[in-house]
């Protein structure tokens, strides 16, 4: 499909619209309503989604790199293969949501609310979680290494297998986590105890 660039869409009902292969760069979305859309392989280079609706939307391998994302909703989601590397949310509903692999690796979710939040399997690697709300939120086998997880909320979240190196844990609420013996030795270790 052909590049579009430097292009404003604004108020546009694509809802249940099926996307495959479209590529964006230097785009702007405003009020656009994805709504139950089907977007396959669809690929966004810094572009800016403000007030845009992907609620019910299943996204497969779409690249959302360096973007914005201001006052997005994804209720009910799914995302599976997606990349979205260097892309900040702000003030984004991101629940339900349902993330399925993929490559979040640098990106931006400081304090978002992704309390229940399915996200198992996914790479963020030095992502920003900054005082987010991950309670409840299903990390396993996630790659969260060397995220940065100040004042984040973990309480209750399945952590297991998850990939923590180089992360600080002083701080982080991790009330009620569950976690694998590997974790807990470094956990332990973050605050301080030596394991014998």
């Amino acid at each position: 499909m052909e590049l579009v660039q430097d292009t404003t869409f604004r108020g546009c009902d694509w809802a249940l619209e099926e996307v495959a292969g479209a590529r964006y760069e230097d785009c702007a979305f405003h009020d656009v309503d994805w709504s139950e859309a089907r977007l396959t392989g669809c690929v966004f280079t810094n572009c800016t989604f403000g007030n845009v609706r992907f609620n019910a939307a299943v996204l497969q391998r779409v690249a959302i790199m360096q973007s914005t994302l201001q006052r997005c909703s994804f209720f009910d989601a799914e995302l599976t293969d997606c990349k979205l590397t260097g892309s900040r949310f702000l003030d984004c509903g991101l629940r339900p949501l349902k993330v399925d692999g993929g490559d979040w690796g640098f990106v931006s979710l400081s304090g978002q609310n992704l309390t229940g939040v399915s996200l198992g399997g996914l790479r963020l690697r030095e992502a920003d979680l900054a005082g987010a709300d991950l309670s409840r939120a299903d990390l396993r086998g996630a790659d969260l290494s060397h995220a940065r997880l100040t004042g984040v909320t973990l309480q209750g979240a399945d952590l297991r297998g998850a990939d923590l190196d180089g992360v600080e844990l002083r701080g982080v609420d991790l009330t009620g986590a569950k976690i694998d013996l590997g974790q807990a030795v470094q956990f332990a270790t973050a605050y301080g105890a030596t394991v014998a």
